[in-house]
């Protein structure tokens, strides 16, 4: 469910923002929407963390790769460089 937020900015900086965003064909609260998620991505470390490791299980699915390959890949790697 999305919720609005209500932010103050100056003049100057909202006829950037709408300048930017109409360059791009987005309206502002796109852009704004956009902004915040990449920042609070970049922020939170571990939504990040997560992301990429989903990222990285889907790839290794639609290669076929299999939760058991991957144990002993790992098993294999510490073995060798303990």
């Amino acid at each position: 469910m999305e919720k609005q937020l209500l932010i103050r900015i100056d003049n100057n900086l909202k006829e950037r923002l709408e300048r930017l965003a109409r360059s791009e064909g987005k309206t502002t609260s796109e852009m704004v929407r956009e902004l915040i998620s990449e920042y609070v991505t970049e922020k939170d470390i571990g939504a990040y963390i997560e992301e990429l490791w989903n990222k990285v299980g889907n790839k290794l699915r639609e290669k076929g790769v299999r939760p058991d390959d991957v144990r002993r890949a790992v098993a294999e790697t510490r073995k060798e460089h303990g």
